[in-house]
């Protein structure tokens, strides 16, 4: 055996100053880790699961319920255009001159053959006496006619008597007829011109009526067109563009308004006679008011390849406005009791022959058979399947698998 040198032995110290090792905390730490990652892996896996879901957009089905006419309909078409009174008329002169009074304004409700302003006709007012007078005048020229054919009707009478007696003279007796048939020429002339004196005032007056501009019917003064003092012509006021004539105002019957618009050649056919329809004012979207397909025009604009429509608006209030902007939804009629129900949007895919929803519920997506129905619109008809309120993927991507994950948009 051997033995270390003394030196050596010398150098062997206990350093009773530093800590004692732990093994333990070396295996707390490793439990730890263990832990954490039996807490953590399977949320991470499931986060990263989620974020590689498929995205997708959502809507909500809908019930279609009744409306107050006892049925649901369906949406067919949608086309805007403009509130328009069906009968209105531009109310103008007969003839020219200065307008001396207007008896309404913008607002002003006039009755049928109501006098709405006046032209000056002191020139025709003129005319009109002296016409008269002209009667008058005639009338007494033939009153002396008549007198003195009457006179010289007797005095024939009696040289035709004296004549059978011997008494006068045949020159005697021409010259009685004669003078009777003078007499009578003049008669005939004066009751001519009698005739031609009260054609005269008849045509004046006519002239007198023309000067007064009367409503052609029932209605509301909804422009005018007009001040007193302008002076008119059937032709035009003036300032105003050649094509509005004379008008002076612009009525319109407001009992019955109805909506003008245009829908397109490719889908008049979607349209049938007396089609309901939803009005709303651009005004006041809040507002439905009931409409009819009253009228198809007949012909169709070439070059923008529409057809105008007109709808009457059934239920029109104090809101409805002329001019106001409106849209028209067309809708097709349809009995409540088929229970349908209706989801927005294009949800459906085919498999095997067989219509199918993609139902999201929570974070999955599950795939459901349905019965479909038409589509209208924006909308697709869902006979059977589908519960109304349950949550539709739109437009379904192809990466979707049966109760798998997605991720809906917006959220």
């Amino acid at each position: 055996m051997s033995l270390a040198p003394v030196h050596d032995l010398e150098r062997l110290r206990i350093d009773r100053d530093a800590a004692p090792r732990r093994p333990w905390l070396l295996w707390t730490v490793i439990a730890l880790l263990v832990a954490c990652g039996v807490v953590v892996y399977p949320r991470a896996r499931t986060y990263i699961a989620e974020r590689q879901a498929p995205e997708v957009d959502i809507a909500r089905a809908t019930q279609v319920v009744a409306a107050g006419g006892g049925t649901a309909d369906l949406p067919v078409l949608v086309a805007t255009g403009y509130v328009v009174a069906r009968h209105s008329s531009e109310v103008g002169v007969k003839v020219g001159g200065r307008l001396a009074q207007l008896k309404f304004e913008e607002g002003t409700r006039v009755r049928k053959n109501e006098v709405m302003a006046e032209i000056e006709h002191a020139d025709i007012d003129a005319q009109l006496e002296a016409s008269r007078r002209a009667v008058a005048e005639a009338d007494a020229q033939l009153v002396q006619a008549i007198a003195s054919r009457d006179e010289d009707a007797r005095s024939f009478d009696r040289q035709r008597a004296l004549m059978k007696d011997g008494i006068t003279t045949d020159a005697a007796l021409t010259a009685a007829q004669a003078a009777a048939a003078v007499s009578a020429a003049r008669v005939k002339s004066a009751e001519a011109a009698i005739a031609s004196a009260r054609a005269r005032v008849r045509v004046t007056e006519e002239a007198l009526e023309n000067t007064n501009v009367r409503a052609p019917f029932d209605g509301v003064v909804i422009k005018k067109r007009a001040e007193v003092g302008e002076t008119v012509s059937p032709y035009g006021v003036q300032g105003q563009s050649s094509r509005e004539g004379g008008a002076i105002a612009t009525i319109a019957d407001l009992g019955e308004l109805e909506v003008q618009t245009e829908v397109s050649e490719n889908s008049v056919a979607k349209l049938t006679p007396a089609m309901p329809a939803e009005v709303k004012l651009q005004a006041y979207q809040e507002q439905i008011f009931k409409g009819r397909l009253r009228q198809i025009f007949p012909s169709a604009d070439r070059a923008k390849a529409i057809v105008e429509v007109r709808v009457t608006i059934l239920n029109a209030d104090g809101h409805v406005k002329p001019e106001m902007t409106a849209s028209v939804t067309f809708q097709e009629k349809r009995a409540v009791e088929t229970g349908a129900k209706a989801a927005d949007s294009a949800p459906q895919t085919e498999q095997g022959g067989q219509s199918v929803v993609w139902v999201v519920t929570g974070g999955t997506a599950a795939r459901r058979a349905v019965k479909l129905g038409r589509e209208r619109l924006d909308q697709v008809e869902v006979a059977s399947g589908v519960i109304p309120g349950e949550a539709l993927v739109l437009n379904p991507p192809p990466a979707l698998t049966d109760r798998g994950p997605v991720r809906v948009k917006g959220k």
